[in-house]
Formats: C-alpha cells, sequence, structure tokens
C-alpha cells in the first residue's frame, strides 16, 4: 500500500517480511523486547510462533499477501489482508492486531476467515 507513514508502515513491513518467508528478520526489525502474541494454535513464546512461520514459509514459498486496509489509532495498528498461499488458492481474510511500545511492536493479535467459495454476498469478502 503506497502512502503509509508511521506504526501503520512498521505493521505492514513486519507482514510483508513474514509473507516473503524473512521471518527472523521481521522480528528482529520491527519486534519489541518481550513481545507478546495470542495465537492459540502455538505456545505464547515468540520463538514458537517464529518457528511455525519459518516452518510456514517453506511450505508455502510462493505466498502472497495482499495489504487491504491498515489503520492506525495511537498505539494500535489494525491491518486487513488477503493472504494466499499460491497464486490459486482462494485464501483467507486476515486482520492482525498490533500494540506498538514506541517504534516496536510489542503485542500481535490475528484472527482470520476462509474465502468461501460460493457466497450469496455480492459485496464480496473484500
Amino acid at each position: 500500500m503506497e502512502g503509509l507513514t508511521g506504526l501503520k508502515e512498521k505493521a505492514v513491513s513486519f507482514l510483508q517480511l513474514v509473507a516473503s518467508g524473512k521471518v527472523r528478520e521481521a522480528f528482529l526489525k520491527h519486534g519489541g523486547s518481550g513481545l507478546t502474541h495470542h495465537n492459540p494454535y502455538f505456545q505464547g513464546d515468540v520463538e514458537s510462533l517464529m518457528t511455525a512461520m519459518e516452518e510456514d514459509a517453506r511450505q508455502n514459498p510462493d505466498k502472497i499477501l495482499e495489504v487491504k486496509h491498515a489503520m492506525e489509532d495511537g498505539d494500535t495498528v489494525a491491518v486487513h489482508s488477503h493472504i494466499r498461499q499460491h497464486p490459486e488458492d482462494p485464501g483467507f481474510a486476515v486482520v492482525h492486531l498490533f500494540r506498538f511500545q514506541g517504534e516496536r511492536i510489542v503485542e500481535l493479535w490475528d484472527v482470520g476467515q476462509a474465502v468461501p467459495e460460493d457466497s450469496p454476498n455480492e459485496n464480496g469478502i473484500f
């Protein structure tokens, strides 16, 4: 997304690095000391999350991240994205929530919804 500034830019950069398989770089560049996450599928420590993200990158080297919206409110950023494992994958609508302390991410949440193959909603998921 063009024109992003401040914390939104940092959150999007973090996601782009992770999606491109540069997981450790994303955390080194943007992660804060004591960063916590709330992904219910992994242990609560950052190392477990990074390891899972790296494994996902190895299994899905053609991952596509398309940011649809990014919003900033104080120290919190929300990024709404379309994430696909490969070009033919309908993918997921995902919202990542970031809490910053200064310029660094200190807390991370994510929620997702599969993009349905058929939907009665003519507006689509995005």
